[in-house]
């Protein structure tokens, strides 16, 4: 009889979970009806659970038809969460899985408004190399690991123009490039910053789904051929996977 209780005790537990991880990006309210629709529950047992959630502070309620959104308690995990995680302890498993695999420099880049900034990098341990260091900020529309990230802002063209160095530049060669690293899922840059160097980048997203930074592997073009830009930009795209799901996104 007890593990019974216990087993139904714990089936609750999940099921007030599935409740929870039901709401994606953009959702700011979902009714009963729209929640019914992603958890496999009845509708009995789910306003009893949406009831224990609200009165516990994960949920919280108002309208006619009722609206549910994420509470405080949620807040406070997050909350709790980043507080203890810095963005660049989260990612060292997997600068180091680059690092390993590639024996090139590898690094993680976060935006900061018009710039990027690397936070982590990992140097390579081979004789001739690059490496920028942690601190190191430059405009996000120079280098592979600024446009990755510029990439995936959507701006429009006239939005665009703050980012670029000259008032009346041509656009038409950055935005064919950001919709190549769109299509493609990475960007790359040769003999760009510094000579002789080649960078690949992928970017990575938070829970909300967005561009959270990219992450970068670069090294001399007498390494980094064709065919290993075409390995590396495989392992970055890995690798941005599981960063992003770290961080809270919902990969499909």
């Amino acid at each position: 009889m007890q593990e019974k209780k216990a087993h139904e005790n714990v089936r609750a537990v999940e099921r007030a979970l599935e409740i929870l991880l039901a709401f994606r990006p953009g959702d700011k309210e979902l009714t009963v009806a729209e929640l019914l629709t992603r958890v496999d529950l009845s509708r009995p047992t789910l306003y009893r659970l949406l009831n224990t959630l609200e009165q516990n502070g994960f949920l919280a309620s108002a309208g006619e038809p009722q609206r549910f959104r994420l509470g405080s308690s949620v807040a406070h995990l997050a909350h709790v969460w980043m507080t203890d995680h810095s963005l660049a302890d989260l990612a060292q498993p997997v600068l180091r899985s680059l690092w390993e695999a590639t024996s090139e420099t590898v690094a993680l880049f976060v935006p900061d408004g018009i710039y990027r900034v690397c936070v982590a990098e990992m140097e390579s341990p081979q004789p001739l190399s690059f490496r920028r260091g942690v601190g190191y900020r430059e405009k996000l529309v120079l280098g592979a690991s600024g446009r990755t990230i510029l990439s995936q802002m959507q701006l429009s063209p006239v939005e665009l123009r703050r980012y670029v160095a000259e008032p009346n530049q041509d656009l038409s060669p950055l935005l064919a490039d950001m919709e190549t690293i769109r299509a493609q899922g990475y960007g790359t840059s040769r003999h760009e910053l510094i000579e002789g160097a080649v960078a690949v980048a992928a970017p990575f997203f938070n829970g909300a789904n967005q561009i959270a930074g990219s992450l970068c592997i670069f090294g001399p073009s007498v390494r980094v051929t064709d065919e290993r830009v075409e390995q590396f930009a495989e392992l970055l795209k890995r690798e941005a996977v599981n960063l992003s799901r770290t961080l809270g996104q919902q990969v499909a």
